[in-house]
């Protein structure tokens, strides 16, 4: 008998982690970055995917040799960002028309680092957006979590 792989995240009803909520209502409010990093690690967040024609930027209108790709950002200053939302409500309000793909943390932050991006863009399209630049990005990936020490917040590796 034919056996499909189990979901990585059976119960996902597309809400944020009430963790990573928590953090980022608080980020709302206060604009410190130390809270939603804490919540971020080992927490799905959804990286959109939409529809490309072939070697085009451009999103495509549903051809059916488009392709599909994950979303890069690019800035002002020309750097790139993959864009991730914390729920599904956040992602379609950005783009109704793009696919959520449940991802860990740490996988979406290698996978900006594959791509070359700089940064995590999380919910572009609100409520309020955050930014996980370059040196947080590569403890993400790294599977790091952010601890309160005495001297302050400091990046912990697992099994370090």
């Amino acid at each position: 008998m034919l056996s499909l792989a189990r979901p990585i995240f059976p119960d996902d009803d597309g809400s944020a982690d009430p963790r990573l909520g928590t953090a980022l209502a608080t980020y709302e409010q206060s604009r410190e970055l130390p809270a939603v990093l804490q919540a971020l690690p080992g927490v799905r967040l959804l990286v959109p995917v939409v529809a490309v024609r072939g070697d085009d930027i451009a999103p495509a209108a549903g051809d059916k040799g488009d392709d599909m790709a994950a979303v890069l950002l690019t800035g002002a200053d020309g750097r790139t960002a993959l864009l991730a939302f914390s729920n599904l409500r956040s992602l379609l309000t950005w783009k109704a028309e793009a696919r959520p793909v449940p991802v860990l943390t740490q996988q979406v932050a290698a996978a900006a680092k594959a791509e070359g991006a700089t940064a995590i863009v999380l919910d572009v399209a609100g409520p309020v957006a955050v930014v996980v630049e370059e040196s947080d990005l590569l403890h993400l990936a790294a599977g790091d979590t952010l601890v309160r020490t005495r001297a302050g917040l400091a990046w912990a590796r697992q099994g370090a």
